[in-house]
């Protein structure tokens, strides 16, 4: 495997917390990060690489595709791009990897397999939530505090909107933490990987984009109660008739508080209210 401080030097760059680059240089992590992969049997055949920097990670998602498998990764860096086809020049040729050079929530994604990427943390929210419903299994790297809100459970300090959304399209798994040394420059906190399994919910949505945003006005109230949190956001919901949904809806789960519900519960709640209001506009 390359050795990631070479890829670096080869590459004439440095890390640039303000434009958030840092490049993850511990081989003992780089080399961990396949291997979640194949401890859930996934299909690698075709893999895809968010943010590639010097491309220590690619190398190492080459060596897991294999001779017929395939790797994409997608750089929004102008320079690092052009590292990187220069680096992997032969792997290009043999085509057995893209380079697709821009943002990674603007670019077509190729039909890939799975995913291991180190994310660029300040647009790591909306990259996810790209990924996810592709229905494909992921392993990320976030911040900590963020990883932790995606896998935790309800009633504890850090179930929120990132939990119930992250869980509705897949298993959360956190596996591993890694220390802020691991990278160059090191940034201000923590970090953690995440590996996502993607699973059909327990329960029927009819309409995804309403459960969502139904999810995320709850949370805006989450110290109020259900009741209240229902008529106090139909400016984000955008339920017609906030108060009918309250008249038709269970005592208990109004009693209740948003952190306390679990997916299942606000999809029930969610099939209810377009039920009982419909949508504003609709």
């Amino acid at each position: 495997m390359r050795d990631p401080d070479a890829l670096i030097g080869r590459a004439g760059v440095r890390g640039d917390p303000d434009r958030d680059q840092h490049f993850l240089v511990d081989d003992r992590v780089l080399d961990r990060l396949p291997t979640y992969l194949e401890e859930i049997d996934a299909d690698t055949t075709h893999l895809l690489e968010i943010g590639g920097g010097t491309g220590a990670l690619t190398d190492r998602l080459l060596a897991l595709a294999g001779e017929s498998g395939e790797v994409t990764v997608v750089e929004r860096d102008p320079d690092l791009a052009a590292f990187l086809r220069e680096e992997f020049t032969d792997a290009i040729d043999a085509d057995r990897l893209t380079v697709i050079e821009g943002d990674a929530l603007e670019v077509d994604l190729p039909d890939f397999t799975a995913s291991v990427s180190n994310l660029p943390y300040g647009v790591s929210s909306e990259i996810t939530f790209r990924l996810l419903p592709e229905g494909k299994r992921l392993v990320l790297m976030f911040q900590q505090e963020f990883a932790e809100r995606m896998v935790a459970e309800p009633g504890t300090s850090e179930y929120g909107r990132l939990s119930v959304s992250t869980q509705h399209y897949a298993d959360a798994e956190l596996v591993e933490t890694v220390p802020k040394e691991a990278f160059s420059p090191p940034p201000a906190v923590e970090s953690a990987v995440v590996r996502l399994r993607p699973r059909d919910p327990e329960y029927d949505v009819d309409d995804e984009e309403f459960f969502l945003r139904f999810v995320k006005a709850l949370f805006t109230q989450r110290r109020k109660t259900i009741r209240n949190g229902i008529r106090n956001t139909a400016h984000i919901s955008r339920l017609a008739d906030p108060d009918a949904v309250v008249d038709a809806a269970d005592e208990d789960v109004l009693r209740k508080r948003a952190d306390a519900m679990e997916p299942a519960a606000f999809a029930a709640l969610a099939e209810l209210a377009l039920e009982e209001s419909g949508l504003e506009g609709d």
